[in-house]
């Protein structure tokens, strides 16, 4: 077999949460590319149904599902309306938020909804996807979005943070115990990433000074992530689980 052809999704099912926009909506644009039929889930459904179209047009295979990750009766019901279409092998855990206020600012409605999205979303979303692959004796990967602030700190984003180091000890959590039913789960903690929502900031003054922070001097574009989503979805990953991979330019290993 071409090495090449290991990377490839054809005839899998992969869900993707938090589909509607930035690193969800690349994701599931690229992995429909390599063969993938992709479950599309967020909670703005006219989005979603947006991609979905654009998906078809390229000649791919996805479908729109409402989902609100801190609620486990929306999962299950997501679930099982994907099921009527396929059972998912491949889970992208993307959704996620951020409240940028100092520590002291923070409120409990902040940490709340940071940490029910971040930390619990994935969870709830991991362990249903985990469930039901069970049942049906399907092998998986389950690839969390972290991200480097899991292990680096900065000021304003306290519960985000936090959330981040929880997934990836959740990761780790979950490869263990979910390796005997040959269930894979990874994490990509990807540093600053230019998206249609922070490129007028990372564009700015401001941003200019933070990209002079990393030592490669650039800011990651989302196809940066192309090739650890691909590794960790596909075969090409098989005999990886509870793996990290950083994508941020040496800026995690840097003393700036």
């Amino acid at each position: 077999m071409n090495p090449i052809e290991r990377f490839r999704l054809d005839g899998q099912l992969a869900l993707v949460t938090g589909a509607s926009s930035g690193i969800g909506r690349h994701c599931s644009l690229l992995l429909a590319s390599v063969g993938a039929k992709v479950a599309l889930a967020s909670r703005n459904i006219k989005q979603l149904e947006s991609l979905a179209h654009e998906i078809e047009q390229m000649g791919g295979s996805a479908k729109a599902f409402s989902l609100d990750v801190t609620q486990e009766a929306s999962i299950t019901k997501c679930f099982d309306e994907i099921t009527r279409w396929g059972n998912p092998s491949i889970v992208i855990n993307n959704a996620g938020v951020s409240v940028t206020k100092t520590l002291l600012e923070q409120t409990e409605a902040d940490w709340d909804q940071v940490i029910d999205t971040n930390l619990k979303g994935v969870w709830l979303v991991a362990t249903e996807a985990a469930r039901r692959m069970v049942h049906t004796k399907t092998a998986g990967s389950i690839v969390n979005i972290a991200s480097i602030l899991a292990e680096r700190q900065i000021n304003g984003v306290a519960p985000y943070a936090i959330s981040k180091a929880g997934v990836v000890q959740a990761t780790k959590t979950m490869a263990l115990e979910l390796a005997r039913h040959q269930i894979r789960v990874n994490a990509i903690l990807p540093g600053y990433v230019v998206t249609d929502l922070n490129r007028k900031f990372l564009q700015s003054e401001l941003g200019e000074k933070l990209r002079m922070r990393i030592p490669s001097r650039r800011f990651n574009e989302l196809q940066d992530l192309d090739g650890p989503i691909l590794l960790l979805a596909s075969d090409a990953g098989k005999g990886m689980s509870g793996s990290t991979i950083t994508v941020d330019g040496a800026h995690l290993v840097s003393s700036l």
